[in-house]
């Protein structure tokens, strides 16, 4: 049975340069300015720095307005659903710790110079093996992962040397030279394991009780070991703390992912250009936006003046009002992008300065406990903004502080109320439990319950699973991980 049924939807239109003008406000310092040199290499009417005997007044726009209305573009307005998606943000992401999802996903370029494989390869050189051997090895080193492990087992990779190099062999001819390839630098490379990692690096150190030990508990009590079970291991072993606690200490010394370092180092170092400074003067706040965010731009008088000239020319040919049209075009876009810098400008500032006013308390002290909680929609509805904006601002930019370079969303944060009925900062939480693991009896860690009734014991009723998540957010281990002999 067939059901008709009108259904109405309230959609919001924005125009092309209110949408660019968003992914303009969205942009940090090192963007903007490669997006503002990418504007003036392609509009020829824009033009940078400042401009000699500038006028305030429009000195073409009346020209181009009487004399190509007939020629100027109409562009029809664009349905936000198709563009900005991600800013509709549901009611319960104005109450939690909302951020839009609609930064743009920036990958880290690598430098130039040799590869990880390639180092690796280049050490086999160094080894004398036979065709059959070097073919295993050459494939066993494109099989290592950025971590420097090969995650693979041996019979799949012993079938897809028959299958693309035609080479016929078994895994014991395979495993023999994989403890080649194991031999290269760094110590623990092409490992299958991190037991097996960890055992590599120590076989290649100078041999000491110390040495010996560690490697016997990696091989027989690797479970053991990683549980941090070291009253089981004193026992199965034989050995006493102090013992143990060498051994454990020789292995804490171990590099975990022995293609880390290497890879590491071949990758473009990303520096944060601060969009903002805070500084204290006198007692007061004093906010200053990042001089690279406010360009001089200008539009080029040479262009305006060919304007000026076709309306003061008497003959006016087909090629000229198509010529004229560019210029309009081209002048059109230089004038509205100084428009959007300014409003750019306008817009980084003033939600800055809400947020700095609203955090005021731990600006001018560095306190995070300072922190009052807040959610975007608390700036939004202070400078009468939407909130996907300040969430623009929020999620890409960074504040230069007398406490350190920071993310702007990182001073946001949820309420909850303490005893006192008073809403404090999720952070302020955090930072206490954090205070309070650092200072634990490090032989006797505090379990989460206990965690939990210390914070309500200082006034901050929460429970026990709020107090791991607030732990796992803060990247600590459980109790049992964070055990020292």
């Amino acid at each position: 049975m067939l059901k008709q049924h009108l259904q109405f939807k309230l959609s919001q239109k924005l125009s092309p340069q209110q949408i660019q003008l968003m992914k303009l406000i969205q942009l940090p310092t090192q963007a903007f300015e490669q997006r503002l040199k990418q504007e003036l290499e392609e509009n020829p009417a824009l033009e940078g720095g400042k401009e000699e005997n500038a006028t305030q007044e429009d000195e073409y726009g009346d020209i181009y307005e009487s004399e190509t209305d007939n020629d100027s573009i109409n562009t029809e307005d664009i349905n936000i659903d198709d563009y900005l998606s991600d800013d509709e943000i549901p009611d319960y992401r104005t109450k939690t710790s909302n951020y839009s999802v609609d930064d743009d996903e920036k990958s880290v370029p690598y430098a130039a110079g040799t590869s990880f494989n390639q180092y690796l390869l280049n050490q086999l050189n160094t080894v004398y093996l036979s065709d059959e051997e070097w073919t295993i090895a050459e494939f066993l080193v494109g099989s290592v992962d950025e971590s420097g492990y090969i995650r693979r087992p041996l019979s799949d990779i012993m079938d897809d040397l028959a299958f693309t190099q035609n080479i016929y062999t078994d895994e014991k001819t395979i495993e023999k030279v994989l403890g080649i390839v194991q031999e290269l630098d760094p110590p623990g490379v092409a490992a299958r394991s991190l037991e097996e990692c960890l055992i590599i690096q120590l076989k290649r150190k100078e041999p000491s009780p110390s040495i010996e030990l560690a490697i016997t508990v990696l091989e027989k009590s690797f479970e053991q070991f990683t549980k941090k079970h070291y009253k089981k291991l004193v026992q199965r072993h034989g050995i006493s703390e102090e013992e143990l606690k060498d051994a454990i200490s020789e292995i804490e010394k171990l590099n975990p992912k022995p293609g880390g370092s290497y890879s590491g180092n071949n990758r473009i170092v990303e520096h944060v250009v601060p969009d903002f400074s805070i500084r204290i003067v006198d007692g007061e706040l004093e906010l200053t936006l990042n001089g690279r965010n406010a360009p001089e731009l200008h539009v080029s008088r040479e262009y305006s003046n060919m304007l000026k000239g076709y309306k003061d020319s008497k003959n006016k040919s087909k090629s000229q009002k198509d010529t004229v049209l560019f210029i309009k075009q081209k002048l059109d876009a230089a004038k509205w992008f100084i428009d959007a810098i300014r409003q750019r400008q306008q817009t980084l500032y003033i939600t800055m300065n809400a947020i700095m006013q609203y955090q005021r308390e731990y600006f001018l002290t560095g306190d995070e406990r300072n922190l009052r909680p807040m959610i975007l929609k608390d700036i939004a509805d202070e400078i009468d903004m939407d909130v996907s904006t300040v969430s623009r601002v929020a999620n890409s930019k960074y504040v230069d502080t007398p406490y350190g370079t920071k993310l702007i969303k990182d001073y946001f944060s949820e309420s909850m109320k303490n005893e006192q009925g008073e809403d404090v900062s999720t952070k302020e939480i955090k930072k206490i439990l954090e205070t309070v693991i650092q200072n634990e009896e490090k032989k006797k860690p505090l379990t989460d319950d206990k965690l939990a009734k210390i914070l309500k014991e200082k006034g901050y009723p929460i429970a026990r699973r709020t107090v791991a998540k607030y732990r796992e957010q803060l990247g600590i281990s459980v109790a049992r991980l964070r055990k020292k002999i």
